[in-house]
C-alpha cells in the first residue's frame, strides 16, 4: 500500500451563484485541473454549519474547500460575512484541540466569472494537501 501514490479526497462546499457556477463554467471550457474535490452545492458559503466540516474531515476528507461569492458581492448580503467568522472560529478550535488541521481547511472567493481562478485554487489546495498527506484524524480513527 505505501507503493501507490497518494490520492487527496477534498470535500468542496460551493456557494450555487458564484464558485458552483465558476466551477461549472470551469468544467465546460475543459480547463484541466485535479479530480479530488467532491463537489458539495450549497446556496450560500455562509450556509455552511461547522458541523458540515468536522462531519466531513471525521468522514474521511483529507481537506475541506468553502468557496463562495467576494465580499460585498453575496446574494444575500452578508453570507460570505458568516462563512469567514465560521472559519476563524473552526481553525481556533482546531489550535485549541491540537488536530492540526487549519491547513487542510480552506475558505476562498471566487466569482462566477472566475473559472480560472476557481481551477487555480482547487489547484493549489490540492498540491498542499497532498504534500501533507492523509488527514491524521481518519488515521487515528481507523487504527
Amino acid at each position: 500500500m505505501e507503493n501507490q501514490a497518494f490520492t487527496p479526497r477534498i470535500v468542496g462546499f460551493l456557494c450555487n451563484w458564484c464558485t458552483y457556477a465558476a466551477a461549472d463554467s470551469a468544467g465546460v471550457s475543459r480547463f484541466k485541473m485535479p479530480p479530488s474535490v467532491m463537489v458539495v452545492r450549497v446556496m450560500c458559503s455562509g450556509r455552511v454549519d461547522p458541523l458540515f466540516v468536522l462531519t466531513a474531515f471525521f468522514s474521511g476528507a483529507d481537506g475541506v474547500l468553502i468557496s463562495g461569492c467576494w465580499p460585498g458581492q453575496c446574494h444575500y448580503q452578508k453570507g460570505n460575512l458568516h462563512a469567514r467568522r465560521r472559519t476563524a472560529l473552526l481553525k481556533s478550535i482546531f489550535d485549541t484541540l491540537e488536530l492540526e488541521m487549519a491547513d487542510r481547511f480552506r475558505l476562498s472567493w471566487v466569482s462566477a466569472s472566475e473559472a480560472p481562478r476557481f481551477v487555480q485554487v482547487v489547484k493549489e489546495f490540492t498540491d498542499q494537501i497532498e504534500q501533507a498527506g492523509p488527514s491524521p484524524i481518519c488515521d487515528e480513527l481507523f487504527l
